[in-house]
């Protein structure tokens, strides 16, 4: 355990956040927080847990309150933990949820309630078009498009020409199609067939063989945690022979571990934290990134981080840079302070979070540029940082 603080201190120099604030103490910070630790987001939920555990108790001299609850991958439990956090714990601020159609079905309940929220999901429709809902609502994870770019420019680099789509169908796998879209006909790539299947589903067999039946270059499955696993193994089992590209939702050991040797050669974008051992030390991402690495496992054991952990301390990170601006203007559990919460958050400038370097702006509630972003390739059962 004081292995484990020490680091956590150390992250939080890492980040260049201060902890310390002269005012007078209030009332509890809350935090509330929805994760999906069950359902088939869990591989990606129990990291998130796990890492709430680490955030920081106190803050410019004010005790941090968390309230954790798990809203099992299903969006209409998240919203009644959203509304229970709000309207009955009355929380500062929401950190959640861990997927897609989670976190769209709590905006309105953070407009209504004026509290600001910040996803640990990756799609921009999240945050974007920003209006008067989402100027409450901000995220960690990098922005899909940000990650589309990646792929398709990796996909021109090695030749490939036609593509195959498959992914969630829900808002995760339509908002990457559309990105994927974009970045695809930029790089002059025809997306030759479009697919779907659900987490929970046992067989992809039917959009595999559609899929086959166009004879594409390469495949591109946007799924997220273990259950993307099945279209690869589904595909393999089948006999392509193509290249095989996954989005940034995989980048965790789970899913090494289900895929396991089916998913050998694949190529993803991840952010950085998920080779931080790899990256160069001229990388502005790597001390933060690593910062974060021995915290989580000097409390969770070796080995186990996860990048989606990662987009939980970014969020915490977050908080920290802005409650003590918040503190100047209101008291905690007042609309004066969620409001002061929500403007130090847009304003947040050059914070280094084990993802990336947070930038944020009125227009801007995602705050990462390229440098919250790597390719890497599944070799040996390991992940390595891509040479090109």
């Amino acid at each position: 355990m004081k292995s484990a603080l020490r680091w956590i201190g150390a992250a939080l120099v890492a980040a260049g956040v201060c902890a310390t604030y002269s005012g007078a103490a209030w009332a509890d910070v809350k935090i509330g927080m929805t994760v999906s630790a069950t359902g088939p987001a869990a591989s990606l939920g129990i990291p998130e847990k796990n890492t709430s555990a680490l955030l920081p108790k106190e803050i410019a001299g004010q005790k941090i309150d968390y309230i954790v609850l798990d809203d099992a991958t299903d969006s209409t439990q998240a919203v009644k933990n959203a509304r229970k956090l709000t309207s009955e714990d009355h929380v500062d601020a929401l950190i959640g949820s861990t997927v897609v159609p989670n976190s769209l079905a709590m905006i309105d309940i953070v407009n209504e309630t004026q509290t600001p929220m910040i996803s640990m999901a990756a799609a921009a429709s999240i945050v974007e078009p920003m209006d008067a809902k989402r100027s409450w609502v901000f995220k960690t994870p990098q922005n899909d498009i940000l990650m589309a770019t990646a792929i398709a420019q990796h996909m021109a680099n090695h030749g490939v020409k036609t593509v195959a789509f498959i992914g969630f169908a829900d808002a995760y796998g339509e908002s990457w199609f559309k990105e994927f879209g974009k970045a695809a006909d930029l790089a002059k790539i025809k997306v030759v067939a479009n697919e779907r299947f659900a987490r929970n589903d046992a067989s992809v067999t039917g959009q595999v063989l559609k899929m086959m039946s166009q004879n594409p270059d390469a495949v591109l499955i946007a799924g997220a945690g273990t259950p993307a696993a099945l279209p690869e193994k589904t595909l393999r089992e089948r006999g392509y022979k193509g290249k095989y590209y996954q989005t940034h939702g995989v980048a965790n050991n789970d899913f090494l571990r289900v895929c396991g040797k089916d998913c050998e050669g694949t190529y993803l974008p991840s952010g950085p934290l998920l080779v931080a051992d790899q990256l160069p030390d001229s990388n502005p991402v790597k001390k933060a990134s690593l910062a974060y690495k021995h915290a989580y496992e000097s409390a969770n054991g070796t080995g186990s981080i996860s990048t989606f952990g990662g987009h939980a301390w970014d969020a915490g990170l977050l908080l920290q840079r802005a409650i003590p601006v918040a503190l100047k203007k209101g008291q905690p559990g007042t609309p004066q302070f969620r409001e002061a919460l929500r403007a130090a958050l847009e304003s947040t400038k050059d914070m280094p979070g084990s993802h990336g370097i947070f930038n944020m702006s009125a227009s801007d509630h995602a705050g990462l540029d390229q440098r919250a972003r790597v390719m890497v390739q599944i070799v040996d059962g390991k992940w390595k940082l891509a040479s090109d």
